[in-house]
């Protein structure tokens, strides 16, 4: 797998785009270069090499699941528990990921397809569910994002 590719896969949520490359997902999407990803990793130990979950925090991370969590050192990081999705984010261990709709609307396969480097079928095809929950820690409270 090379990490600099754009993927369009089935995510838990939502069809989007992935890759290591953050400014290859800026291009594929015409995003403001100034915004953030979210970003997908593999396992807890993943995680542990970005950032250190607050003591009083971490059981919520390890159990939840389609949340993301954003850290005090600012990222977004959302541990993937869904098998479908693991398949593909054992092999680069983390991603930035983003959906795959032009900015503003609503999914669309064509858009999508025409994107992405590499395009990843599932039998379940490509879908869009409700949006995961996105929750900002501190070192004692918990914030809602969305």
């Amino acid at each position: 797998m090379n990490p600099d590719l754009v993927y369009l896969a089935q995510t838990e949520t939502t069809a989007g785009f992935l890759s290591q490359n953050a400014e290859a997902l800026i291009k594929t999407k015409n995003r403001p270069s100034g915004k953030s990803f979210l970003m997908s990793v593999d396992s807890l130990t993943t995680l542990r090499r970005f950032t250190r979950v607050p003591k009083r925090h971490k059981n919520r991370v390890r159990k939840a699941q389609k949340t993301t969590f954003v850290y005090s050192c600012g990222l977004a990081i959302r541990v993937v528990k869904d098998e479908a999705h693991l398949q593909f984010l054992r092999k680069l261990k983390w991603t930035y990921s983003t959906s795959s709709n032009p900015s503003g609307k609503g999914f669309d396969e064509v858009y999508a397809q025409e994107r992405a480097d590499v395009i990843l079928f599932t039998c379940k095809g490509f879908f869009e569910a409700k949006p995961s929950s996105i929750l900002k820690l501190g070192k004692r409270k918990i914030q809602k994002l969305r």
